[in-house]
């Protein structure tokens, strides 16, 4: 039996961990040829490891998708080396919390960098790319996947400068579908609750063992949730377009 996505190929953002290394992995498995973008070398060497004893290829790409240079020579090199590009999961996040009024303003850079420039950068990189492979086999589409949040549809105290660039993603997402769509380049947005995975780690002490106290009597979402997810929206038939993807803890208010 084929495939749903054998002769694809797919590059996956912040791939080293979490949603990201889930991600590849799932899309591998449907037979995509997969691009693992991060910065941890180790982690993504790791990881294709696993995609090529499941059968499938990867290409380990070490990159700072901050630095628009490096962004646009990861996209050029996957293209280099399969032929084409289908699909472009922009996963890579950054998430740290806090009171606004004591915030580092350098962790507002940092966030606005990972979460949105990033973003930005890769896809317009990948764009025309995408455009092409729409219009050729085997799908005769191609798919762009933002992972943004529940805080990109809901604010909360302490999540400010976070809320900003997520509610961000989802603006971009739906413009850019807007404007893309009839070219059958599929533009949606996946909005995860609590997952646990790596992206608190990232805040203070007290924070993270504010986040930790969710699984005490709720259980929260893994990171396969979420890849599953992002494979039901780039597996669709062609005349279906999934814009927006919101995943909750069934038990999460």
């Amino acid at each position: 039996m084929t495939k749903k996505l054998t002769g694809t190929v797919a590059i996956v953002t912040g791939a080293s961990s979490g949603i990201g290394h889930a991600t590849a992995l799932e899309l591998a498995s449907q037979g995509a040829s997969v691009a693992l973008v991060a910065r941890r070398r180790d982690r993504l060497e790791t990881l294709a490891a696993e995609v090529q004893k499941a059968g499938g290829t990867a290409q380990v790409m070490p990159t700072d998708i901050t630095d628009r240079d490096q962004a646009e020579t990861a996209v050029n090199a996957t293209v280099e080396r399969f032929g084409r590009l289908d699909i472009l999961v922009n996963n890579a996040g950054l998430m740290i919390l806090g009171p606004f009024a004591d915030a580092d303003v350098a962790d507002f850079d940092r966030m606005i960098a990972v979460n949105q420039q990033s973003l930005l950068y890769m896809t317009k990189a990948a764009l025309p790319h995408l455009r092409r492979a729409a219009e050729q086999g085997p799908r005769d589409v191609a798919d762009i996947v933002n992972v943004s949040s529940i805080a990109g549809r809901v604010a909360w105290a302490g999540f400010g400068a976070y809320n900003m660039t997520k509610f961000g993603v989802n603006g971009f997402t739906e413009a850019l579908r807007q404007e893309v769509t009839q070219s059958h380049v599929r533009v949606g947005v996946i909005e995860p609750g609590a997952v646990d995975t790596e992206l608190q780690s990232h805040n203070t002490e007290e924070i993270q063992n504010g986040i930790a106290a969710f699984p005490a009597d709720k259980e929260m979402l893994e990171a396969g949730d979420i890849a599953d997810g992002v494979l039901y929206m780039v597996t669709r038939r062609r005349r279906t377009s999934i814009g927006e993807l919101w995943i909750m803890p069934t038990d999460q208010v």
